[in-house]
This record gives C-alpha cells, structure tokens and sequence, in this order.
C-alpha cells in the first residue's frame, strides 16, 4: 500500500471524510512512521545483512569505540575481518559489562587482541556504539549482521511512496495511528475505548514492545531466540 491509500484508509476507519478533517496529513504520517519503527523492534522484521553501510564499520587499532548505523538497534553476529594479508579473521561474542567484569575482569584495559583463543573476542553492545574487547590491534573491519529500523521515514510530501516492511503488514500500521489519533488529549477527538481497542489490535499482530532491559538481556550473554522478545 502506498502512503496515499494509508491516509485514505485511516479517514475511513476514523470516520474523518469531510473537510475540514479532525487530523492532518501531517499527524497522520508521523503516527505511521512510529508504528513503522515500532513494528519493526516488536516483530524483528527488518534483518540486515548486505548493505555495506550498516554491515561494514571500519577498525583502527588502537581504538575500541565505534558508532553503529543509526537504524540498528539489534546485533545478531558479528565478526572480524583484518585489513593485512594472511591476517586472521576472528568472531566476537556479544557481552554484557557485567559478564565481563565477572569474567574478565581486566577487560578495559586488556591488550591480548592476538591470543584470544579461538581468535575469539567480546563486543559490549552500547545504546548507539559498540566496544571492542580487547582494544583491536590490527585494522581490519567490524563485520555485522542486525535489525534494522527503516532506513526513510515516509513523507507527506511523497504520497506514492510505501512503507520499508512488507506489504502484508501495511494495513496493520493503521491500527498504532488510530491508537494516537484517538489518544489525543481534544474533547472532540479523544476515545479511550477506541484508542486501548487499537493499540491491543496492533500489539496483538506485532507483539509488545520490549523495554531497554529486555532488549539488552535478549542480546546479550544468551543464544539469540526470536521467541525472547516476543512472547
């Protein structure tokens, strides 16, 4: 579905036909993105693992501390890939500060990056960066595989355009936006039976929201299940 038949759909639904409308295009399309980006972290519906901008962030030796493409907020796998000749690739493990405090406890200031057995180090995944553990001695690249926001927010100036997420799950957005809409604190406008109706509707399909503890105990020190975020 486009962003034009999104809009259509949500004034049929919200009984909002007659000009002038009770919410604007413009609130409309917000409520969307939102329920975009939610409905991705819910459901885990945009993995990543080609586009070299967000799978590929260059290592510097010497420094541990990198920033993450803006849209991923979920690592699964991630590995090492050095920048020298007959260099030797490596894994990481994704860890908590507080496994590795318990673990390896000199982790901030180890300098063993060539005798990790296994060739094994740890990644500290932070809310925007990461932290490689032991601090990289080699160049190389960060190598990742992860779950991604939509990489544009739709506009309402571009009415032709279409949600990043498959279109199976379009009509299903309507339901955060009729969540919002009714939500809005207007003696006109505000439903609460309507609003709690949609918003049980769009988490039934997607899944709750988990919070930020969730996020990080799902990633970390755990094997990656789908079913931890979702059930």
């Amino acid at each position: 579905m486009t962003l034009g038949d999104l809009i259509r759909r949500f004034r049929v639904l919200a009984d909002d036909k007659v000009v002038p409308y009770f919410w604007s295009n413009a609130d409309i399309v917000d409520w969307l993105n939102d329920a975009q980006a939610q409905a991705c972290v819910r459901g885990r519906l945009l993995p990543e693992d080609a586009n070299p901008d967000i799978c590929e962030v260059a290592v510097t030796a010497g420094t541990h501390t990198y920033q993450l493409h803006p849209t991923v907020y979920e690592l699964v796998h991630t590995g090492f890939r050095p920048a020298a000749p007959g260099g030797r690739p490596g894994k990481f493990l994704l860890k908590s500060r507080e496994w590795l405090n318990a673990n390896y406890p000199n982790w901030r200031d180890a300098d063993d990056w060539h005798h990790m057995d296994g060739g094994t180090r740890y990644l500290v995944q932070n809310d925007t960066t990461v932290r490689i553990v032991p601090t990289p001695a080699e160049d190389g690249t960060l190598t990742i595989e992860a779950y991604r926001l939509p990489l544009e927010e739709l506009s309402a100036d571009d009415v032709s355009a279409s949600p990043e997420i498959h279109a199976a799950h379009h009509e299903h957005l309507l339901l955060w936006a009729l969540h919002k809409a009714f939500s809005v604190p207007d003696a006109e406008l505000i439903d609460p039976v309507r609003a709690q109706k949609a918003e049980e509707g769009f988490t039934a399909y997607f899944g709750p929201l988990p919070d930020s503890d969730m996020r990080r105990i799902t990633r970390e020190d755990i094997a990656h299940r789908n079913e931890a975020i979702l059930a």
